[in-house]
């Protein structure tokens, strides 16, 4: 097996027997681990008994981390780099000291592993292998209606937490009413559950809460993967069409929903 000096090692997203053989035998063989939290990752440490010293690695810290581990690997030493849960770079912190290795022309490599978005995907059916994942859902109202409009045409994937999630598909529902969604939660714990259904029934079936951490997917709209709809709108105000002409004529010739075409051409 080739010898790099950094690794990208995956680390479970819940069932803890979830991490390769291979991941294990560099997470052992490493000089030390970058971690976000040293405490969680020291449980996934005790349990395949891999001594390892953890040093502290999150995005509070990066930058005035990198110094350190170039340091390190420039006196010999090699170094793995986990997450608390799935793989670094997904929503999680690397991207300062992966830059830096590339900088310096320092040798690294990234283990395949656990990954919420890829578990999740791979038990949610879809027409085709096009989606566009986000990363975690944005925090405003404006902000969620604008990638939620900016994304129909296409599936698309985000995280969210327990705590918002509910408020989040209550204002996707005030654009986007007749939305496919798939959502899973737990994802390899033990009470894993997916539910795929349409907008408003998932929140019904939420409606006493949730628990766990979220990978949620909106359904693209049907009739619009093949439709440009800002071309056409913009192509419409050109001719003087007001707004609600525009989300009437639109949503007739292709079978979209009135509402989310009008607030589209509000924000053209």
């Amino acid at each position: 097996m080739r010898e790099f000096q950094f690794y990208i090692v995956p680390t479970p997203i819940g069932n803890i027997q979830d991490i390769t053989y291979r991941a294990v035998e560099i997470l052992k063989s490493v000089d030390l681990i970058a971690c976000e939290d040293t405490r969680t990752t020291q449980k996934l440490l005790n349990h395949y008994d891999i001594k390892t010293k953890c040093v502290s690695y999150h995005k509070y810290n990066e930058k005035e981390r990198v110094d350190f581990f170039l340091n390190e690997i420039n006196s010999g030493k090699k170094i793995a780099l986990v997450s608390d849960a799935g793989t670094p770079m997904i929503c999680d912190p690397g991207e300062v000291i992966i830059k830096e290795l590339i900088k310096n022309d320092i040798s690294f490599t990234a283990l395949p592993g656990a990954c919420a978005v890829t578990t999740f995907l791979s038990q949610v059916p879809r027409k085709n292998e096009e989606f566009t994942f986000i990363g975690f859902l944005p925090r405003t109202q404006k902000q969620i209606e604008d990638v939620v409009q900016k994304y129909s045409s296409q599936n698309m994937v985000f995280y969210d937490s327990p705590e918002r999630i509910l408020k989040s598909l209550a204002i996707i529902k005030s654009i986007r009413p007749n939305v496919r969604v798939a959502l899973g939660r737990e994802l390899s714990k033990l009470f894993e559950e997916i539910v795929i259904d349409d907008i408003d029934n998932v929140i019904e079936h939420y409606n006493d809460g949730i628990k766990g951490e979220i990978v949620c997917m909106l359904y693209a709209d049907e009739g619009q993967n093949d439709i440009d709809i800002d071309s056409k709108i913009k192509a419409l105000k050109s001719k003087g069409y007001k707004d609600k002409d525009i989300a009437q004529v639109l949503s007739a010739i292709y079978n979209l929903g009135k509402n989310d075409v009008y607030k589209r051409s509000l924000s053209l």
